[in-house]
């Protein structure tokens, strides 16, 4: 360790005594060796390095790696023709000794011979089918910017071993966006196709549906999950997790085709189930015509039992914040509470409950349920949920003592949504509390969040409006202003929502918001307005004015796709 430290820290001389006694001591300790080696070249002993090099060639001419840290020597004194000499020597002791092929490729790549360590690794692989260092080459010619042949290794491993799926699609996606005409999308397209064709397999039909879902292009992605169910209904699977990927991203076209193929397809009850709740998810986030009877359809069909409380729930969530008739949503979650035994069912149904009496004013009520989720199942993210609700709830009813007691916990939670919830809940009270000691414009705004969360958005935004006119000037104004101009964007009245943004940042160009602000209004333009100058604009803002902004990654990546650029 203490040699370790010494070399860390450029303290050679140092280093090298005790890499020295350690290397005598562990003759066979290959990183000793190493490190003994490069202290000595960074005190420009090289002629000692190269002693000692041929030394231990001579006594254990096995370990033929060492040609890899001979040649180095020589190149660290640019002497390249004698480094060529050595390097190839260690290529050519691969025939004989395929075993010390994956070390002499890393300790070429270690040195940044990279041309050196492929052919070290391809080599070994040639004489030895059984190795596979796809891995380390992909990684090298990723170091080299050669993208096709870095994808083409990464296929390469998959086709030794499909288990490196998960990994090569991990790595895949540092190069990968959501553009398919970016160069690296259409590099890795190219090779898959042509893999695909040389050697049929399932899995690049599963590879092809990641890339257009990286692409979002669900559609394409489905085309590819459809014809590996038809060769094998295994893959029924990757339809539904198809499905999800689409709803979360509103593709809800796409996502009806995976629910409805898995409704008429799959065998398995949960499955079926599954793809029922969705598709009323579906059709509630689109407006569809006869939602009430849609559920119906499916509890005559299925019954209301344990195995279609998922259904239950977001009916009675229908029922509440779209229908407006919370008292027939209270019957239905008092019925499912009767038709499970398990606890974590039963939390699930009390939040809702208790979210249902918030909606009608019931707070007290609603607290009772939040509590027993808490106190059923301690620690659980659903108990960390239902603490939220409870602070919440009691911030809602203008307890705001206690509501920011519960929040100083629960900035801590787990669960990082939550956490970030709470969070900002937390400041929204810690901000106004002390401000107005009659709580006057903190009650306005816990009364806005309230309609809010009703679902009633006009209304909301009508309060909002009061506290904007009646406290000017105060840290109130902003954050009513940022609240409005979300539920605008929310009703799509985004001209509204532009011009309060606006209106935070010329109030205070330092203030918190600002950032905020401005990302929001390019959002504005480049999703919902399709004003990509505008929209590029305000990008270009965050980047060059707010460079600390937690906005800044994905501004730079939006503005620079916007231009055109091809980004890697």
């Amino acid at each position: 360790m203490l040699a370790e430290r010494y070399y860390r820290d450029g303290a050679y001389e140092k280093a090298t005594l005790l890499f020295n006694v350690l290397h005598k001591k562990n003759p066979f300790n290959t990183i000793y060796l190493k490190r003994l080696i490069s202290s000595y070249q960074e005190t420009l002993q090289f002629e000692t390095a190269e002693k000692l090099l041929k030394d231990r060639l001579e006594k254990y001419p096995q370990q033929s790696y060492l040609y890899v840290e001979l040649g180095y020597n020589f190149e660290r004194q640019q002497q390249t023709d004698t480094a060529k000499i050595y390097y190839d020597k260690a290529i050519a002791s691969i025939q004989q000794n395929t075993g010390m092929g994956g070390l002499i490729g890393r300790m070429f790549a270690d040195n940044a011979s990279l041309d050196y360590a492929i052919l070290a690794y391809k080599k070994t692989m040639l004489l030895n089918p059984n190795t596979n260092y796809n891995f380390p080459i992909a990684q090298i010619y990723g170091e080299k910017g050669e993208f096709e042949k870095m994808f083409s290794s990464y296929i390469g491993l998959i086709d030794k071993n499909v288990n490196y799926l998960s990994s090569v699609k991990r790595l895949s996606s540092r190069y990968i966006t959501d553009d398919r005409l970016n160069k690296n999308n259409v590099l890795f397209k190219k090779v898959l196709i042509k893999k695909s064709v040389s050697n049929p397999k399932n899995v690049w039909n599963e590879l092809l549906s990641w890339l257009f879902v990286q692409q979002k292009e669900y559609e394409k992605a489905f085309i590819q999950e459809r014809a590996l169910f038809n060769r094998d209904p295994k893959y029924i699977n990757n339809i539904l997790s198809l499905g999800n990927n689409s709803f979360s991203n509103k593709a809800y076209g796409t996502a009806k085709k995976c629910f409805d193929f898995i409704k008429e397809k799959s065998p398995f009850i949960q499955h079926v189930l599954t793809a029922s709740l969705y598709t009323v998810k579906i059709a509630i986030a689109t407006n569809q015509p006869e939602i009430e009877q849609l559920f119906t359809a499916i509890f005559n069909q299925y019954g209301k039992k344990s195995n279609t409380l998922k259904i239950q729930l977001e009916f009675a969530n229908y029922l509440t914040f779209v229908k407006n008739d919370p008292e027939k949503a209270i019957d239905i979650l008092e019925n499912a509470l009767k038709n499970t035994s398990s606890k974590f069912l039963k939390a699930e149904i009390k939040i809702k409950l208790g979210e249902v009496h918030v909606f009608i004013g019931n707070y007290n009520r609603a607290l009772i349920y939040f509590s027993q989720v808490q106190t059923s199942i301690k620690n659980h993210p659903l108990a960390q949920q239902a603490r939220f609700k409870v602070a919440q709830t009691s911030y809602f009813k203008n307890d705001f003592k206690w509501a920011f007691a519960q929040l100083k916990v629960l900035k801590a939670s787990t669960t990082q949504l939550i956490a970030n919830d709470a969070l900002d809940l937390f400041l929204i009270i810690s901000d106004n509390q002390l401000k107005d000691s009659l709580e006057t414009g903190l009650k306005l705004y816990a009364k806005a969040d309230l309609l809010a969360f009703q679902n009633k958005n006009t209304q909301a935004i009508d309060t909002l409006q009061v506290l904007i006119t009646s406290f000017k000037g105060q840290k109130i104004e902003d954050e009513s202003l940022y609240k409005q101009a979300a539920l605008f964007t929310k009703t799509d009245q985004f001209q509204k929502a532009i011009a309060n943004y606006l209106q935070i940042i010329s109030m205070d160009k330092e203030g918190i918001f600002v950032d905020d602000a401005l990302y929001q209004i390019a959002e504005i333009y480049n999703l919902k307005l399709n004003n990509t100058e505008k929209a590029s604009e305000y990008y270009q803002k965050i980047i060059f004015d707010h460079s600390s902004s937690i906005y800044l990654v994905d501004a730079r990546k939006k503005f620079r796709k916007l231009r055109g650029d091809t980004i890697n």
